[in-house]
């Protein structure tokens, strides 16, 4: 597996709250939710981006 950067991320506690129940019901920690949630829109943001012609 790659080695991973650590970096601070700044939330607000609601937007925290909603994170961790989100998580919850997909068996993710948070840090995996957002992992996820990241990877996902970028995944989706590099098709768009192809289909458009766009680089």
């Amino acid at each position: 597996m790659a080695e991973k950067k650590a970096f601070v991320l700044r939330v607000s506690p609601e937007l925290l709250k909603e994170l961790e129940a989100w998580a919850q019901e997909d068996f993710r920690s948070v840090n995996g939710q957002i992992e996820f949630l990241l990877s996902d829109a970028l995944r989706k943001r590099r098709r768009t981006r192809g289909k458009d012609g766009e680089k």
